[in-house]
């Protein structure tokens, strides 16, 4: 394109900073499906699903980016190099993140690099990991009898060699969702202890949340380490700590024998004339 005194202008592309949900593709926002569908340039980290990445398109260039906690750095930059290089040559890039861009995702590290480099970008908002996690586990994350507050923490801090003040930025009541809490479970719940909180504050880690293999342990503070250890559950997984653990309530199965079904029948009518 010239402007009408000669000079050329130069279009450039744009990145779609998308968020990706916990897991399950059905969880995506509308936006987020078609934006991931329709892609021709991709750049996804290794905490999205094989289930949304099969939503890609075959013939769609894909750019593996980011790395897992503890896992092996592909780049120091904020953002891929190639995400920026391809926005600028003028390509549309889809830029997936597990979950929410802006909640533990680095979202806004990634935006302030492209508006230094002066890459239009755009924010897909996505259903956050502990939401996701919460819901599919049946654990309220808060409840009228149990917590009226809701904590989103990380267990790591951002240097390799620093470690999270829980005394000083976890409140000792309600709900607590710690990102990124298995590598550091038995340091976490020893610290949350040291802090105030009583060994027996119920907790739990689920594991893969929303998908098909995915795993709850429940426990308290002073044991959730080691039953957690003793399942072998493997990342991603979140911490969830608060009296709303204890409310944790699983939907009956769908299926039921006639005996089982006229016994519940009649369980639910004398119920109802006692309340009656």
């Amino acid at each position: 394109m010239t402007r009408p005194d000669g000079t050329r202008v130069v279009r450039r592309g744009k990145v779609w900073l998308v968020g990706a949900g916990p897991g399950d593709p059905e969880l995506l926002t509308v936006r987020a499906h078609r934006l991931i569908a329709s892609a021709r340039v991709v750049a996804y980290d290794e905490l999205v699903s094989p289930a949304v990445l099969a939503l890609v398109p075959a013939d769609a260039e894909r750019i593996p980016v980011g790395r897992r906690a503890g896992g092996c750095r592909h780049h120091e930059a904020r953002i891929h190099p190639l995400v920026v290089l391809r926005a600028i040559e003028g390509h549309e890039v889809v830029r997936i993140k597990g979950g929410d861009p802006l909640v533990f995702g680095r979202g806004g590290e990634e935006a302030e690099e492209l508006a230094a480099a002066r890459v239009p970008f755009e924010i897909v908002p996505g259903i956050s990991a502990a939401l996701g996690a919460a819901a599919s586990a049946g654990i309220p994350l808060t409840h009228r009898d149990a917590a009226s507050s809701v904590t989103l923490a990380t267990a790591h801090a951002a240097g390799p060699d620093a470690t999270p003040r829980l005394d000083a930025n976890v409140p000792r009541e309600g709900t607590v969702v710690f990102y990124m809490g298995l590598g550091r479970l038995r340091e976490t719940c020893a610290a949350l202890v040291a802090a105030g909180r009583p060994e027996s504050t119920p907790a739990a880690v689920v594991s893969h949340a929303t998908l098909p293999d995915q795993r709850v342990v429940t426990g308290t503070l002073a044991d959730l380490p080691d039953r957690v250890e003793g399942e072998g559950v493997e990342p991603p997984a979140l911490l969830v700590v608060g009296d709303v653990v204890a409310r944790r309530v699983e939907s009956p199965p769908s299926i039921a024998s006639a005996g089982d079904l006229a016994d519940e029948l009649g369980e639910a009518i004398a119920h109802r004339r006692t309340v009656a």
